[in-house]
């Protein structure tokens, strides 16, 4: 590590904002590394297949890249050391995800396979058998299979304990019925981790089981004709038609299923945090550079008082929000339970992201609303984030929780 590294990833290109850079010397390191990725073959394979936030690629170009990213040393890097993993503290992986998304790269959620690779099945090394490390998890880390994560449906979102696809032992055998809904990641996995109930048919007991479900087996359907608000096909629902799931595929114990899904909640609910302000920075100095480049009554835009005043807010907020991000990495990597703080960091970054985009869309003016523009994409992708991985409601639930339970606090 040099200091030209440690300079680059301090200065990444578009900062607006001089600061220093808070993690370690081979996070620098890695996010150098990781710039000239992006904006070198990644930004070339994007012009030469017409692929941009509106235009997802397709699988077979999702596989070139994984393959890419994980022959460079990226895609399996937060998975543990024994698996090849860069054994990185949350701190660095937060520091590397912002500077993937800041790249403003179309490619920025599958350079480490956040949707359907390592970072998928890195906190399931301690429950997997021997088979399933070999048959499921490994060919997801070696970049040559890929995985989603399947707990949500219908009628269980927030509440997530009342899923109703069910697993009925038959044999050596479950048999899985049920549908799956707005699972990322789905259109292009081979695998899925997915949730189903376990309990006795009729039984009012809550008893969720995670199975290893192979995508391309008999009964199975993925359906993947719609589109999110932002515009991108990377969502789509699971069909489960009395599908056979060897015993043998179950992870963990039975009825261990949810607290497996809800294990790392405070950590992945963090690390969304980097992902949106990483974004927000994008519209930030797309708004900052347009207001400069925009000539109206004689002068440019930047120069009205009114324009000023909303980039100092951007600016201000943005600060404010990944200072938060940063301080509850740091709890975290100290040992401490920070569930209220990952549900601040969620609630408050998702918002100021959000509101973010929406004055740069205002600076734009007509611009702004019309679709091409990166920082229309930015408002509708944004606005999503204040609903995924738990709304901004539930994220208030979980502080006020947190806060009363507290020691010394009464409610009476």
């Amino acid at each position: 590590m040099n200091a030209k590294d440690m300079q680059a990833a301090s200065q990444r290109p578009g900062d607006l904002i001089e600061m220093p850079f808070e993690g370690s010397p081979r996070a620098a390191e890695l996010i150098a590394k990781l710039n000239d990725f992006l904006h070198g073959e990644l930004a070339e394979l994007a012009r030469e297949h017409g692929i941009d936030h509106e235009h997802s690629p397709g699988k077979e170009l999702l596989r070139k890249v994984w393959k890419r990213s994980h022959a460079l040393g990226f895609y399996g890097m937060t998975l543990p050391q024994a698996m090849g993993g860069e054994g990185l503290t949350v701190l660095d992986q937060v520091l590397i995800k912002e500077a993937i998304y800041a790249s403003g790269s179309p490619f920025a959620p599958h350079v480490l396979g956040e949707l359907s690779g390592p970072p998928r099945v890195g906190a399931l090394v301690r429950k997997a058998t021997p088979e399933q490390m070999e048959k499921f998890i490994l060919p997801v880390a070696r970049a040559e299979k890929s995985i989603c994560f399947a707990l949500t449906e219908a009628g269980a979102g927030s509440d997530a304990g009342a899923l109703e696809t069910r697993a009925e032992l038959d044999g050596d055998s479950y048999v899985l019925s049920g549908r799956k809904r707005f699972i990322s990641g789905s259109p292009f996995a081979d695998f899925a981790v997915l949730m189903a109930s376990t309990a006795p048919q009729g039984s009012e007991q809550r008893e969720i089981s995670a199975f290893f479900v192979d995508l391309t087996a008999e009964g199975v359907e993925v359906v993947s004709g719609y589109k999110t608000m932002a515009g991108q096909s990377h969502t789509g629902d699971i069909l489960l038609d009395k599908v056979r799931v060897p015993a043998a595929h179950m992870i963990g114990e039975p009825g261990r299923g949810l607290a497996l899904a809800l294990g790392r909640i405070t950590v992945n609910r963090l690390l969304h945090c980097p992902a949106m302000l990483g974004l927000a920075q994008c519209a930030l100095r797309d708004a900052r550079d347009y207001a400069l480049a925009r000539q109206q009554f004689g002068r440019s835009i930047a120069q009205f008082q009114s324009i000023q005043h909303m980039l100092a807010d951007m600016a201000t907020e943005w600060t404010a929000a990944r200072a938060l991000m940063i301080q509850t990495a740091r709890a975290i990597d100290a040992g401490i339970d920070a569930r209220a703080q990952a549900s601040m960091s969620k609630l408050f970054c998702s918002e100021k992201a959000f509101a973010i985009a929406d004055r740069a869309v205002q600076i734009h003016g007509g611009e702004g609303i019309v679709q091409g523009r990166r920082v229309e994409f930015l408002f509708r992708m944004l606005r999503m984030y204040r609903v995924l991985t738990g709304t901004s409601e539930i994220q208030r639930n979980t502080i006020a929780k947190e806060l009363l339970a507290a020691p010394g606090s009464q409610i009476g």
